[in-house]
């Protein structure tokens, strides 16, 4: 009878490699048992056909980040539930290997409100995670604002200069019409709820938010409650 052994040590036994090359094989998605890849080194098996693909790599899986399409209406815990396998946009060209293990302590970055919509960033990169925790304030963002109501000729010129928000006066941005009940914004430090009360102060009501821009990293053209990965762009 064959007795049961680790799936690390039935690849050292098979290839005469380290247990940490076999361990960095496994994890990194490499390795099928019976034709089904498995990411555990501790799986154990026994008969089963134990196969490392010809293009394998013992190189250390680089973490990963996500960026998905958030829908509007949603929150924070809601939105991670849409990090699944299944959810990939067929938009995604990084020609990154999907792996369980990206699905996994996954930080959320700049965080959109509830009732927006758009670019949401996940990552497990602690290099991502400095940069969008420390330095978003200096990466402009896009957003579109959905707006009701009549603009007076002043409203753009406005809005990119001169108004405060919870008693701070805010830098200029950059604001044009993108259609007639839609404006557009490229700016700074924006912070939740800014955008609304910066168009109810020139004679507004937003009715929607989307964010398509982080830094120089958008949304393209992602189908809502998709995402796909950051692959080797920088914002």
């Amino acid at each position: 009878m064959t007795h049961p052994t680790r799936l690390d040590k039935r690849l050292v036994e098979l290839l005469g490699c380290s247990r940490a090359e076999a361990r960095q094989y496994i994890e990194g998605g490499w390795v099928s048992v019976d034709g089904q890849i498995v990411e555990a080194p501790q799986t154990m098996v026994t008969t089963e056909t134990v196969k490392l693909d010809p293009e394998a790599s013992a190189e250390a899986a680089e973490p990963a980040t996500l960026l998905l399409h958030k829908p509007a209406g949603i929150d924070a815990a809601a939105t991670a539930a849409l990090l699944e396998p299944d959810r990939r946009a067929a938009t995604d060209e990084t020609g990154v290997r999907p792996l369980h293990r990206h699905f996994q302590r996954l930080v959320a970055l700049a965080p959109l409100e509830d009732m927006a919509s758009g670019l949401v960033v996940f990552s497990q990169d602690w290099r991502v995670r400095r940069l969008l925790q420390e330095d978003l304030p200096g990466l402009e963002q896009e957003f579109v604002v959905e707006v009701q109501g009549t603009a007076s000729p002043w409203a753009l010129s406005r809005l990119a200069h001169g108004l405060a928000y919870r008693g701070r006066t805010l830098p200029p941005c950059k604001v044009s019409w993108q259609s007639e009940n839609r404006l557009r914004f490229a700016i700074k430090d924006v912070q939740p709820g800014q955008l609304q009360d910066m168009c109810r102060q020139a004679g507004l009501e937003a009715t929607g938010l989307r964010r398509l821009r982080i830094g120089r990293i958008g949304l393209s053209k992602m189908p809502e409650g998709q995402w796909r990965y950051l692959g080797d762009g920088r914002f």
